[in-house]
C-alpha cells in the first residue's frame, strides 16, 4: 500500500513479554461481567427534533415512559426553553425509582429517510449516532446497565450502541480499561416484543462482525502474525464454518509465485486461509477475497517511518472478510460462501523481493515488480486466480490497496471497481441500509494499458506514474479475474476513523464489514427466490 495512506493512530503501549501469553486469550473475547458487581441502571429515550417550546415529540417508547412517570420527562425538558437538536442530549435524574439516570437523545426529524445526494438513509444514521452518544455519556457517568429505546428502528439502534462501546484496550492495565456495560432493548412498552428482540439481536450481530474486524486490525503485528490470525479466525468461525489453514509448501505446490514473492522477506511463514460457510447447497458459491498483509513496511521500497505503526491494519481486507463471515454465520443466512485470505508480512531483508524482479502468478502471467510497496495486488492476484477454481457466482475482494483512493475519496466512502452494473446496484443498496457508503470508480482500458506496457514481463505492478493509482491497481487485479460478477473494494481511505463516523471511536474502523454483510443478505434472498 502506498505510503500516502499512512495515518497517525493511537500507539499501543509496549508490553512485557511475560504478560503476552497470559493476556492473549483476552484479545478476541468479549468483556466479562462480575456477578458481584453493583449495577447502576440507566435508560435512553429518543425524541424527534421539534421547534416548539410547548411540546415534546417523543418516540413511542419515550411517550409511554413519560406517561408512566406522570409527565416528569416532558416537564423537565420543557423547563429548558431551547429545543433539542439532532444529536444533542439531556440527562435527567430522580425521575423514576428503577433508573438512576434517564438520558434523552434527539434522533433528528421525524420521517427522515433516503437522502439521494448523501446516498444514505438519514433517519437510520441519525439513530445510530444519537444512541451511540447517549450510551457513551452514560458510561462516563458510571452507569453500567443501560436499556435503550428502539427509536423506531431497533436494528439501527442496536448497531449504534454496540459499535460505540467497542474499545481495544485489552493490553492496558485493568484499571485503565473502559468499564463493561450491559445493553438491552427497552421492549417493555412494545406490543411485539419478539419482533423487536429479533431485530435488536440482528443489529448486535452486525456490530459484532464489524467489531471483530476492528479488533483484528488494532492488534499489534507482533501478536497478530499470519499464523496467529489463522488461529483466531479458526477459533471464531469453527462452529459454523470449515476453516482450512494452508502453509507455504501448499502455496508453492499451487504455483502462487506472486503471493510468495511478498512473503519471502519475512521470517514469519505465510499462510493461506480457505474458509467455507454452507448455509445452503450450491455449486456456485459467493467468493470473498481479503488482503492479509499483517504488517507492511513497504519491503525494499520502504515506507517513511512516521505513522508506519498504522500498517498493522494493512490486513483490513482480511479482517473484514472474517468479520463478515462471523455475522453471516450467526445470522444463519441461507447462502454458500467461500473465502480466500492470503496472509503474510511485507518486510525488507536479504531475501526480500527487489525492485525490478520478475515473478510468475498462478495463472502463468509474469509480473515485473518495480515497487515492492505495491504488494497487496501481488498477493490478491494468486488468491483471485485460486477462487476462480470453485466456479463462484461472484467474486468480491477487499483490500487496503492504495493511498490514491484515500486522496480521491477520503473517509467518505470505499472505492468500488466492478464489471457488473447489477452487482454495483446491489452493493450500493446494501450501503444505504448500513450507512457505510461505497462509490463506483472506473475500470477503463486506459488504465489497463498503464500496467500492460511493461519492459520485462506481461504486467508491471505499478502504472508508471502516480496518476490514477487506485484505477491502475484495479486494472492490475482485473488481469487475474474471469468472473463476470467481480467487485473490488479499495478500503484504504476508510481503514481508520478519526471522528468521521459518529458512532465509531478513533482507531481502526472495520469498514465496510456491515455493507458486505447486507450485500450477502441481499444475494441470499435473491438466490432463495
Amino acid at each position: 500500500m502506498a505510503a500516502s495512506i499512512v495515518k497517525r493512530v493511537s500507539r499501543v503501549k509496549k508490553l512485557n513479554v511475560s504478560h503476552i501469553s497470559a493476556r492473549y486469550k483476552l484479545l478476541t473475547g468479549s468483556r466479562h461481567f462480575s456477578t458481584s458487581k453493583q449495577w447502576n441502571k440507566a435508560l435512553v429515550l429518543g425524541v424527534y427534533e421539534n421547534e416548539s417550546t410547548d411540546s415534546i415529540d417523543f418516540t413511542g417508547t419515550a411517550r409511554k415512559f413519560d406517561e408512566k412517570a406522570d409527565g416528569k420527562i416532558s416537564q423537565l425538558l420543557l423547563t429548558v426553553k431551547k429545543p433539542l437538536k439532532c444529536g444533542k442530549t439531556r440527562t435527567l435524574h430522580a425521575v423514576d425509582p428503577e433508573f438512576s439516570s434517564v438520558l434523552v437523545t434527539c434522533i433528528g426529524k421525524r420521517g427522515e429517510g433516503y437522502d439521494e445526494l448523501e446516498t444514505v438513509d438519514k433517519g437510520r444514521e441519525s439513530i445510530r449516532a444519537a444512541v451511540a452518544k447517549a450510551v457513551l455519556q452514560l458510561r462516563e457517568l458510571g452507569e453500567n446497565e443501560i436499556e435503550v429505546d428502539s427509536c423506531g428502528d431497533t436494528e439501527a439502534s442496536a448497531e449504534g450502541c454496540h459499535l460505540a462501546l467497542f474499545s481495544y484496550d485489552d493490553l492496558k492495565a485493568e484499571k485503565s480499561r473502559k468499564p463493561a456495560v450491559r445493553i438491552s432493548c427497552a421492549t417493555r412498552y412494545s406490543q411485539d416484543k419478539n419482533s423487536m428482540e429479533k431485530e435488536w439481536r440482528k443489529g448486535a450481530i452486525l456490530a459484532e462482525g464489524q467489531n471483530l474486524s476492528r479488533r483484528l486490525m488494532e492488534m499489534p503485528a507482533n501478536l497478530l502474525t499470519p499464523t496467529k490470525f489463522a488461529e483466531i479466525v479458526k477459533e471464531q468461525l469453527a462452529d459454523k464454518c470449515e476453516v482450512l489453514v494452508r502453509d507455504k509448501d501448499w502455496a508453492e505446490s499451487m504455483k502462487m509465485g506472486s503471493f510468495l514473492s511478498v512473503a519471502r522477506g519475512s521470517v514469519e511463514p505465510p499462510v493461506f486461509l480457505e474458509i467455507e460457510y454452507k448455509g445452503r447447497q450450491s455449486d456456485s458459491p459467493l467468493a470473498l477475497v481479503g488482503k492479509g498483509v499483517t504488517f507492511d513496511t513497504g519491503g525494499i521500497s520502504i515506507k517513511p517511518s512516521q505513522g508506519m505503526d498504522a500498517m498493522r491494519g494493512d490486513m483490513g481486507g482480511a479482517a473484514c472478510v472474517a468479520g463478515s463471515l462471523l455475522s453471516v454465520s450467526k445470522l444463519q443466512l441461507p447462502v454458500h460462501v467461500k473465502a480466500f485470505i492470503p496472509l503474510c508480512e511485507n518486510m525488507p531483508s536479504g531475501s526480500a523481493t527487489k525492485p525490478g524482479d520478475v515473478v510468475t502468478a498462478m495463472n502463468g502471467k509474469t509480473i515485473q515488480v518495480d515497487n515492492t510497496d505495491a504488494e497487496g495486488r501481488l498477493i490478491l492476484a494468486d488468491a483471485l486466480c485460486y477462487s476462480e477454481q470453485f466456479n463462484p457466482s461472484l467474486i468480491l475482494d477487499m483490500a487496503t490497496l492504495t493511498g490514491a483512493i484515500d486522496v480521491a475519496l477520503g473517509a467518505g466512502a470505499a472505492g468500488v471497481f466492478t464489471n457488473s452494473d447489477d452487482m454495483w446496484n446491489k452493493l450500493q443498496k446494501a450501503s444505504v441500509r448500513s450507512g457505510d457508503r461505497v462509490w463506483r470508480m472506473p475500470l477503463f482500458n486506459h488504465y489497463t494499458k498503464k500496467i500492460t506496457e511493461c519492459q520485462l514481463a506481461d504486467l508491471n505492478n505499478i502504472g508508471g506514474s502516480r496518476s490514477g493509482g487506485a484505477c491502475t491497481a484495479a486494472a492490475f487485479l482485473k488481469e487475474f479475474v474471469n468472473n463476470k460478477n467481480w467487485l473490488h473494494l479499495d478500503i484504504a481511505g476508510v481503514m481508520s476513523n478519526s471522528g468521521d463516523v459518529a458512532y465509531l471511536g478513533k482507531g481502526m474502523s472495520g469498514r465496510p464489514t456491515r455493507t458486505v454483510i447486507e450485500f450477502i443478505n441481499l444475494m441470499s434472498k435473491e438466490t432463495k427466490n
